[in-house]
């Protein structure tokens, strides 16, 4: 089982368990995440959900470039891994327990949550530009972090460790990894001891400045999917060398 749920006092914690490939998101991880989200919307005993990986490593390095490899993949499909709020309606709260590195997709599963936690060694990126590939998910990120901070981070692919992305507001706390665990639960304990209609009303009224973005991304970034360097990317990283870009 690569994807774990469990619920501890009214926190349903679910884990990535592959730690021996950084928590990556292959299909079955994806699947595992779809169904443990859809079993947290629907469990009348969990009222907050915390998203985290096993291990001390990895959070979630993002898509399993192997498996993209192997499959071609150009544009990933809607339902390639669950969006919260965008292709699956989660209105009870969500926490990110960031436990290592959240790279590409493992940034994207760490920026849909309401809030997160993060271990002293994590470290956050939209890593895509270093592979060729595409993030039109990423399109909130300026209403999350200043637009200036939001470039930088999608030009450059360099990650942010965890004291920046608190300075620039992406984390909430930034605690050491012995205490991500306490931490995290005792923060969704707090928020699910209180008046539950409250809580998803606050959390939506949060979310009515945030534009809609992701039809317009998409459309940005199909050409870069679609393209010969997108393809040479994950061929790159699955051989072990340093990509050639042709810029087509």
């Amino acid at each position: 089982m690569t994807v774990r749920y469990e619920v501890d006092d009214g926190v349903a914690w679910l884990t990535i368990d592959r730690p021996e490939a950084r928590n990556a998101l292959s299909k079955e991880v994806r699947d595992g995440l779809w169904e443990g989200t859809r079993r947290f919307v629907d469990d009348p005993d969990a009222a907050v959900l915390v998203l985290t990986g096993a291990g001390e490593k990895a959070f979630c390095a993002g898509g399993d470039l192997k498996e993209m490899a192997e499959t071609s993949l150009e544009v990933p499909p809607p339902d390639f891994l669950p969006q919260f709020g965008r292709n699956i309606n989660v209105p009870k709260p969500t926490i990110a327990a960031v436990n290592g590195v959240a790279y590409a997709g493992g940034f994207l599963l760490a920026q849909q949550c309401d809030l997160v936690v993060a271990a002293e060694h994590a470290r956050f990126a939209v890593s895509e530009v270093k592979v060729g590939r595409g993030s039109p998910w990423a399109a909130p990120l300026s209403w999350l972090v200043p637009p200036r901070v939001a470039l930088e981070i999608l030009l450059t692919g360099d990650p942010l460790d965890a004291t920046r992305a608190r300075e620039v507001g992406l984390v909430n706390h930034v605690v050491p990894a012995s205490d991500l665990r306490r931490h995290t639960q005792e923060l969704a304990s707090r928020i699910a001891a209180n008046a539950p209609l409250s809580v998803r009303a606050g959390k939506a009224t949060a979310y009515l400045s945030r534009p809609d973005v992701w039809e317009r991304a998409e459309e940005i970034w199909a050409p870069v999917y679609r393209s010969a360097d997108a393809q040479e990317g994950p061929a790159a990283f699955r051989d072990k060398r340093t990509p050639v870009w042709t810029g087509r």
